[in-house]
């Protein structure tokens, strides 16, 4: 076991909403025992390695979080923002928005392209 600052790693406790930021999930979704009480590292880790049934359908179904949401599009969360989106999708609305994307959700992809193209040239990696 690592020890860190005299207490074992694994036995540190997280906020449920830095479990579920790590999880990649939206906290609201999650069951009330999640919710209600502090998760240990080593339990963490036990999620990601055998996650339980309502784990494996919040990352396949959602509810999601922003940033997840934002992953998915191929936007960034800010971008989520001034398209009006401030609420977790789904994993069907995701795909709806994905497959008939509004004129917000161009314009924000042709912004994150742009952006990307932006950081290669000053980065000198072209």
């Amino acid at each position: 076991m690592v020890e860190f600052m005299g207490a074992n790693f694994s036995d540190q406790m997280l906020k449920p909403i830095n479990a579920a930021k790590r999880l990649g999930i939206y906290l609201p979704a999650t069951p009330p025992e999640f919710q209600a009480g502090g998760i240990t590292r080593g339990e963490l880790a036990a999620l990601e390695a055998n996650p339980p049934e309502w784990l494996g359908d919040l990352r396949r179904n959602g509810p999601h979080p922003r940033p997840v949401v934002a992953g998915r599009l191929g936007i960034s969360i800010s971008g989520l923002a001034r398209g009006g989106v401030t609420e977790a999708l789904t994993t069907a609305q995701i795909d709806a928005l994905r497959a008939n994307p509004p004129a917000w959700l161009i314009a924000e992809r042709e912004r994150a392209a742009n952006s990307g193209e932006a950081t290669v040239a000053a980065m000198g990696i072209v």
